[in-house]
């Protein structure tokens, strides 16, 4: 799979506007939270596999680091993709079961179900070394410094030399001020979701964000042109789930 490079213009949006969105997606549209989740978790684990491992992730070793929310969510569903693609996956979290918001947790009950070795965050410096890390630590929803577990986790991913995959947003950075809070994930690429974040592109965080992709989870473009958004989008996947932004 070539992954094709956009060049043309393109709306970036703000938190506040990624919300609106999710909220359309659900209440007006009937787009469920599941059905986004499941396809940003499918184009999270297509761009791992081509990016990565040359199309055949067999055998390679994936730590999938999540988080209790959507962000999480997404990144437990590219680790049962990945699975049955052949890769050794790895999954740690950042709280117990009962924690997890709802959808993802029926995420997290499918991978216990599948077996796959899923543990505490704590259990994390007994991971190996990885050929890739996977971030879905924290999404659009961060508040200030990444406290916790969820720091930890951080931490810990920084300090690997394998490259990292950030889900939407390296966790740590703001996504709509572009703002880097202590610690914060130095991704390898980013795959950020329906429309890129006004945070990907404030100055000064290149060097965590690293290549950004954009990925389809299959936002009507209708719902960009109602008021409360008010955006004309172009059809941005014509020829790809995921393309590449310049």
């Amino acid at each position: 799979m070539t992954i094709p490079v956009f060049t043309g213009d393109i709306p970036y949006l703000t938190t506040e506007q990624m919300v609106e969105v999710d909220r359309a997606m659900i209440e007006d549209y009937k787009i469920d939270l599941l059905q986004m989740m499941e396809n940003a978790g499918r184009n999270l684990a297509h761009l791992a596999r081509e990016r990565f491992f040359g199309g055949d992730p067999r055998g390679k070793k994936v730590v999938i680091l999540a988080g209790t929310g959507g962000n999480g969510g997404g990144a437990l569903v590219c680790a049962r993709r990945l699975h049955n693609y052949g890769a050794q996956v790895q999954v740690f979290v950042t709280k117990p079961d009962a924690d997890f918001t709802p959808i993802p947790a029926h995420q997290l009950d499918i991978l216990r179900r599948m077996k796959l070795p899923v543990a505490q965050a704590e259990a994390v410096t007994q991971a190996g070394r990885p050929d890739l890390i996977i971030d879905g630590i924290i999404g659009y929803s961060l508040k200030g410094n990444p406290r916790g577990t969820a720091g930890d986790l951080i931490r810990w991913a920084n300090a690997q030399d394998a490259p990292i995959l950030a889900l939407d947003a390296p966790s740590g950075v703001d996504t709509t001020t572009g703002a880097i809070f202590d610690p914060a994930v130095h991704a390898t690429a980013t795959m950020t979701l329906a429309l890129p974040k006004e945070g990907l592109r404030a100055g000064g965080v290149e060097s965590l964000v690293g290549e950004l992709y954009l990925a389809d989870i299959s936002v009507p473009p209708e719902l960009y042109a109602e008021p409360a958004l008010g955006l004309r989008v172009e059809p941005l996947f014509a020829q790809n789930d995921i393309i590449r932004l310049r």
